[in-house]
């Protein structure tokens, strides 16, 4: 089974965000995901979100997912809006040896049983629908009948690391998973909508999942601060057994042909990207021009 096999790693995450504006903005709305969640495998030991200028009103709540959400209103005019987000979190290093229901065909991983009503949304295609005859002809080529669920996950994410490019800039937060099928580019975020898209073409569960991946440096070189970036990978739901009926979820990360690991750092996860941007808004402002710039460093820490 995938689980923690007593080793663990501790971070230091500092997310800052940089808004900049051509003019006055009288009043900003934001909503952040900024927060790393807590559960079996990673824990958050502490975790400030700070918002300059300093909003009037401030909040914290839970989203649908259980993923924590920080609602901010600032009321001071300002050109200039900085939200950073800094967290200690400790992952733990995950057993992806194997021994469980992943290891049977993947058709029992279908949430139709007892024991997969929470997984049900999450293999329902999106609207308007991402899901087209190209996609599920792709994720057939994978998920042959009767092959292992784990085997089949492992190929898919090797086949959409090698058959698509990583282009920074090639597309944007809306660009639907049909043209980034057709452009063959795009960042991680699509290579993570892309296995979830082929996972609902078969009728399994696939979440979207937002967070930040540890990089370490070449031999021999400094670590640089802000080289890091926000990062996004799929995840497949594996039926639960006799002793664990809630079933489990399994990272894996298209974008570099791998299983999600203790170099992962989990912020929130959803259905797709829409509904987990690590931040959006409203403003209001007669500015005709903006900038945004955002920095992330993944520090590692001693346990």
């Amino acid at each position: 089974m995938i689980g923690r096999n007593g080793s663990a790693r501790r971070y230091r995450v500092a997310h800052r965000t940089t808004y900049c504006y051509s003019d006055e903005v009288t009043s900003s709305y934001g909503r952040a995901y900024l927060t790393p969640r807590e559960f079996p495998g990673q824990r958050l030991l502490s975790h400030d979100i700070s918002i300059d200028p300093v909003p009037s009103d401030q909040s914290i709540g839970s989203d649908v997912y259980g993923n924590t959400t920080s609602y901010f209103h600032v009321t001071a005019e300002h050109r200039t809006l900085v939200v950073t987000g800094e967290s200690l979190v400790e992952v733990d290093r995950p057993d992806l040896s194997g021994s469980g229901p992943e290891l049977l065909p993947w058709e029992i991983a279908r949430p139709t049983g007892a024991n997969g009503p929470l997984a049900v949304e999450f293999a329902l295609d999106l609207r308007p629908p991402e899901i087209t005859p190209e996609v599920g002809a792709y994720a057939a080529e994978s998920f042959t009948p009767g092959r292992p669920l784990l085997e089949a996950v492992t190929e898919l994410n090797h086949r959409i690391h090698a058959d698509f490019t990583y282009k920074s800039g090639s597309t944007t937060v809306s660009t639907k998973v049909a043209d980034v099928f057709a452009a063959r580019t795009g960042v991680c975020q699509d290579f993570a909508r892309i296995g979830v898209a082929c996972l609902r073409s078969h009728g399994l569960a696939g979440r979207y999942v937002s967070g930040y991946l540890a990089t370490d440096p070449p031999p021999g070189r400094e670590r640089m601060v802000g080289a890091d970036a926000t990062h996004a990978w799929s995840a497949v739901w594996v039926p639960g057994t006799d002793q664990d009926r809630t079933g489990r979820w399994i990272d894996f990360d298209p974008t570099n042909d791998q299983f999600g690991d203790e170099r992962y750092v989990t912020v929130a996860w959803g259905r797709d990207y829409a509904d987990v941007p690590p931040l959006r808004g409203i403003i209001y402002t007669d500015a005709k021009e903006s900038t945004i710039t955002v920095s992330v460093d993944v520090s590692p820490v001693e346990v």
